[in-house]
């Protein structure tokens, strides 16, 4: 199998709408640990309990945003979304799992809430529960119908 395969998109129509949706939301947080730290970025880090926060809250911004962009153009789809997706399964790993069982753990710290246990963890984690199964979905299917991978690899895949 050949990186062609990896790239080559269908041309579904609606991806585009899992790709905005992914891209914004990903390019506008990324932005938001670099304009906000305190709250956003290596603060938001610190408290969780994530280690070198300075270093591990710029680095996930980067990607947010690098990879943000690339889903929001359909370039690489497939393995720009791959970032995002350890990004989500870390946030629900380090934040919304200590909600669920109701107390940190491995040094993850539990915020104040009024209520934990399974459903204070599920309203909490709708953006990023949200992230990640946009995310795997355009894993499966690649950028569709509107993406530069659609363009290029389709043209391409004629020519071989």
């Amino acid at each position: 199998m050949n990186l062609t395969h990896y790239l080559y998109t269908k041309g579904n129509k609606t991806t585009i709408l899992i790709r905005f949706l992914v891209g914004i939301v990903f390019i506008s947080e990324g932005i938001q640990k670099f304009l906000y730290p305190a709250l956003r970025g290596p603060g938001r880090f610190e408290s969780i309990g994530i280690p070198y926060p300075e270093f591990s809250g710029y680095l996930v911004g980067g990607f947010e945003i690098i990879c943000g962009l690339l889903v929001l153009i359909g370039f690489l789809t497939r393995f720009a979304v791959i970032p995002l997706i350890m990004i989500m399964l870390i946030a629900l790993f380090t934040t919304k799992l200590p909600i669920l069982i109701g107390t940190g753990f491995w040094g993850f710290n539990l915020r104040e809430l009024e209520h934990y246990g399974l459903l204070s963890m599920l309203h909490e984690s709708r953006t990023d529960l949200s992230m990640l199964i946009c995310s795997i979905f355009l894993l499966i299917k690649g950028g569709g119908y509107e993406s530069l991978d659609f363009k290029y690899w389709r043209t391409s895949s004629k020519n071989t």
